[in-house]
């Protein structure tokens, strides 16, 4: 539960973080695939967050700045990966470019950019040390039955959303 509980904390906090960041830039349409408040991408990340963080970082017996280094390192490549996959797979299952770096000055392709690599690695690393504490305690809190209804709507919303793509 605490993972699926997490998927979805952290997809709504990159639907408010994407749609705080652009609506002071662009005029943003929706944030993600769904209609709801939740951008898969952000739970996936922040599950490959958490996955790396319980089997790599937490059993690294080193000091703590090259941890915080290694850490920076690893989020960096893993989230970007997560961009990479996310960003193919959104537009072969929905038809959709969520995001077209192309014409970034440091494109790879549509869906990473060179510039974006160490945003990823420094939002990673503050989720590990400064966020996932307090963000462990708020879904420690949520009642499964809360936990149960939100992912009965998520679930609907992929659905709405899949049958009409």
């Amino acid at each position: 539960m605490y993972y699926i509980s997490s998927f979805l904390l952290y997809s709504f906090l990159g639907f408010a973080m994407e749609n705080t960041l652009y609506k002071n830039t662009n005029i943003l349409k929706s944030s993600g695939v769904l209609n709801g408040p939740i951008t898969i991408v952000y739970g996936i990340g922040g599950l490959v967050i958490l996955l790396i963080d319980k089997s790599i970082l937490s059993k690294l017996k080193i000091n703590k700045t090259l941890k915080i280094i290694l850490t920076f390192i690893i989020l960096s490549i893993s989230l970007t990966i997560v961009e990479l996959v996310s960003g193919y797979l959104c537009h072969l299952i929905f038809d959709i470019d969520m995001w077209n770096y192309t014409n970034k000055k440091y494109n790879m392709g549509k869906y990473i950019c060179l510039e974006y690599i160490p945003i990823w690695g420094l939002i990673g690393t503050i989720v590990v040390y400064l966020l996932k504490p307090f963000f462990d305690k708020v879904i420690n809190k949520v009642p499964k039955r809360t936990t149960y209804i939100l992912i009965f709507i998520f679930i609907l919303d992929l659905t709405i959303t899949i049958i009409n793509k």
